[in-house]
């Protein structure tokens, strides 16, 4: 059966979501994860259903990919389709080829699951590696440690307290209340909450969004910031217990994170709380030379 490059909708989102729920097992290599399409639609659900890609065959989804950002594809495989030849070639001829609308050309990355057969592909056809990433996970089949600070479940009428921390968090944020309206109507905010940590003072210094992908499989936490004008007092290490906290009653197994390795302070951060370090992964890139190759199909 032919695999079939799809753009799923805004009516189609639930499907896609769906199955990225489905893939979500501890152990699994880091992926894209609900949390991360849920975390997306902060831009809304039409932007989310038009940064979504889907490859399917006889009317089974097997990858599913978000455009997070102009020129990079965040890829997943179902587990069983990770070492599948045909949706492999499919997946980097359509890739590559800028008139199939999934990547734009000229410079592009992807993140795809380490080991897959897509990834050797990409290397065939010019690609390289780019800067590390480090994943983290906490278990959570033991108790989580009470954090030390005040922790406030975000609700509607906190929203814009929220994004003020996230603003002051994060250089360049344009996260409103507004947004987090959005985000909050998203489907996979069913299964997810926001977090503030405050000080002695009632100030809110720290903030985290955590993602479940349902009973007994890994939750995300995505994103995690601390005010700039509070750093380096351990609100981060309290923030992130109370994530794993938080995704440990609403059932997850386990809490992952992935942070660039560059940032050391927030590998520290999230090891101070709890989460092991796991094995490096790398995106892979495509310079704007080697935008026109392809790897043509085999048997």
């Amino acid at each position: 059966m032919a695999i079939v490059l799809g753009r799923p909708g805004v009516d189609g989102l639930g499907e896609a979501v769906g199955v990225l729920r489905e893939w979500q097992y501890d152990g699994a290599p880091m992926q894209l994860h609900p949390g991360d399409v849920g975390w997306f639609w902060r831009s809304g659900a039409e932007a989310t259903a038009a940064a979504v890609r889907t490859w399917s065959r006889n009317g089974r989804i097997l990858a599913v990919g978000l455009l997070d950002g102009p020129a990079l594809l965040r890829l997943t495989i179902a587990p069983d389709a990770q070492r599948d030849e045909g949706l492999a070639r499919q997946l980097v001829e359509d890739v590559t080829e800028q008139e199939r609308g999934v990547l734009p050309g000229g410079r592009a990355n992807i993140e795809a699951p380490m080991g897959a057969l897509v990834q050797g592909l990409l290397f065939e056809a010019g690609w390289d590696v780019d800067e590390p990433w480090t994943p983290l996970r906490r278990d959570l089949t033991e108790p989580v440690n009470d954090p030390g600070v005040r922790i406030e479940s975000v609700g509607p009428e906190r929203a814009h307290v929220f994004a003020a921390v996230h603003r002051a968090a994060f250089d360049g944020s344009r996260f409103t209340d507004e947004r987090w309206h959005a985000m909050a109507a998203g489907l996979p905010y069913a299964d997810a909450r926001c977090l503030l940590a405050y000080d002695d003072r009632g100030d809110a210094v720290a903030a985290v969004t955590v993602w479940s992908a349902g009973p007994g499989r890994p939750g995300l936490l995505e994103p995690m910031g601390v005010h700039r004008e509070h750093r380096r007092q351990g609100y981060g290490e309290a923030v992130t217990v109370a994530a794993a906290a938080a995704l440990q009653e609403l059932g997850s197994s386990s809490a992952i994170v992935c942070a660039p390795t560059s940032n050391a302070g927030a590998v520290a951060t999230y090891q101070s709380a709890g989460f092991l370090r796991c094995p490096e992964v790398r995106d892979q890139y495509r310079s704007a030379q080697a935008s026109g190759s392809s790897v043509t199909s085999g048997a």
